[in-house]
């Protein structure tokens, strides 16, 4: 059964259950929409299910920043009031701001 509403919003910052990063969201998939073979890769025994919101992350762990993709099921929100220093926040958003940060963008 399909999730008709994602748990997380634009701005917000969450962190991954079982792998040690944490980032913002700054677009949802209401379903999975990366490639197969994305997705073949992932192990079987972890893999998500495709029908869920999947996210995109502007990511950072202890050694870089990068961009992720990754399925509600595998985040959690981060309320540690910590700001993320990924390099390219600012192209989309505007300062932190009570845990979150505000889009910097009109959406359609």
């Amino acid at each position: 059964m399909m999730k008709s509403r994602a748990k997380y919003h634009l701005g917000q910052v969450v962190r991954h259950r079982k792998h040690s990063f944490r980032g913002v969201v700054f677009d949802v998939d209401a379903i999975f929409s990366n490639t197969d073979e994305w997705y073949a890769a992932i192990p079987e025994d972890v893999r998500p299910d495709k029908d869920q919101p999947f996210y995109h992350l502007l990511a950072e762990n202890d050694q870089s920043y990068y961009v992720a993709y990754v399925s509600e099921q595998n985040l959690v929100a981060d309320y540690s009031g910590v700001p993320v220093d990924h390099p390219d926040l600012s192209d989309l958003f505007g300062p932190f701001c009570d845990g979150s940060y505000p889009l910097h963008f009109q959406l359609n």
